[in-house]
């Protein structure tokens, strides 16, 4: 069977686009890497060309359109929680964004394809360095401090997070016989965060810091 160079270009151009994303995730460890996201890209584009060719030419959306429901399941696969924090949810958007470029080339639209390629890249690489910033000046953290019920200190603790321009999210209060433990999720600037696990870390009182 002959294949038409138009389809050969878009399967070729796919595979490309597909990888260069793939690099960025697979620099950055990420789960869905180098050959996940090029399989993605490339499955896109034959699936929108199947669906053009059994379709045509009253339904050629009939395959393609289930593309973006089943693209759902490989995204919801690499999203997960830990403790106080939800990863995954930018390389489940770079699945997404990735067999919409497949889709965008399986119609022959490449230039869309190409200029949505490189405005992918420049966000997963030049936006990284603003997400970082944000981060150091608003971080998520959870303390957990045991001690002795006897200094009944959790007022001493919580004074010293406000002291040093700490937010203190949520709280609570345990006491198992002779032993108090404390939870707090606390946001804030790294800095201020590092002073006051400097702080409990010099804390003689203290029997268990968890941070």
């Amino acid at each position: 069977m002959h294949l038409p160079h138009t389809i050969i270009a878009k399967l070729l151009l796919s595979v490309l686009l597909g990888s260069v994303i793939g690099i960025e995730r697979e620099i950055r460890s990420k789960s869905a890497g180098f050959r996940t996201i090029m399989l993605i890209c490339l499955g896109a584009t034959m699936f929108t060309i199947f669906s053009q060719v059994i379709g045509w030419p009253s339904n050629q959306d009939r395959i393609a359109s289930n593309i973006v429901t089943g693209i759902g399941f490989l995204g919801a696969g690499v999203i997960f929680r830990n403790n106080n924090r939800v990863n995954g949810i930018t390389t489940a958007a770079s699945i997404w964004l990735s067999a919409a470029l497949g889709m965008g080339i399986g119609c022959g639209y490449y230039t869309v394809s190409i200029v949505g390629c490189a405005l992918v890249l420049i966000i997963l690489f030049l936006f990284s360095f603003l997400d970082r910033y944000i981060d150091r000046i608003n971080q998520v953290r959870e303390y957990k401090i045991t001690y002795p019920y006897e200094y009944s200190q959790e007022h001493k603790y919580e004074d010293e997070i406000k002291e040093l321009g700490l937010d203190i999210k949520s709280r609570s209060h345990t006491k198992t016989g002779n032993i108090i433990t404390g939870e707090w999720t606390v946001t804030g600037n790294e800095k201020a965060h590092h002073e006051f696990i400097d702080r409990i870390l010099k804390d003689e009182t203290v029997t268990e810091f968890n941070y």
